[in-house]
């Protein structure tokens, strides 16, 4: 599991201290205080067709797979408002009837992804420069095209599940 080495106020090497009903928590000697280890929080998005149905998939960074739409909580911003904030951002949308699916923490990157499904308002898309490309599929071809043995592809298996 992912811990911080040094103190985020003083910057120094943190050690290990038992504290009850806690267990052993990184503690920094010279201020005295314990430092619990903090994390990224970031939204992914199923985002649906507004009159069929069919879901988004985007790709990014040049590379091959496709993915569900994704970006990181602001400091301050609910995980809905950064879901409506991230499908302004990078696919030109509105959307609207925003429900939480499932969170998942993701070790390589120290993110706990919270994931969310959404209609759009229309299907009118304006993507920003951080999408290569995106494609609407029915909910079958979705599952088969999205990214294999990823988040993305469990936090859809369990929402199609949902869905039956």
């Amino acid at each position: 599991m992912y811990h911080e080495t040094f103190c985020k106020n003083c910057g120094t090497r943190l050690t290990e201290k038992f504290l009850e009903q806690e267990g052993n928590i990184p503690y920094c000697e010279t201020c005295g205080e314990f430092r619990f280890p903090s994390f990224n929080t970031a939204v992914s998005m199923i985002v649906r067709h507004p009159e069929k149905p069919e879901l988004l998939l985007i790709q990014q960074y040049g590379r091959p797979h496709f993915i569900l739409t994704a970006g990181y909580v602001n400091q301050g911003e609910s995980a809905e408002n950064a879901v409506i904030r991230e499908i302004s951002e990078e696919l030109g949308a509105k959307a609207v009837s925003v429900q939480f699916n499932q969170s998942q923490y993701f070790e390589p990157s120290n993110t706990l992804m919270l994931n969310f499904s959404c209609m759009l308002e229309n299907a009118e898309l304006h993507p920003n420069q951080e999408i290569d490309a995106y494609q609407w599929f029915d909910y079958a071809s979705a599952l088969e095209h999205i990214k294999p043995e990823s988040l993305a592809k469990k936090f859809l298996t369990a929402w199609l599940n949902q869905q039956r």
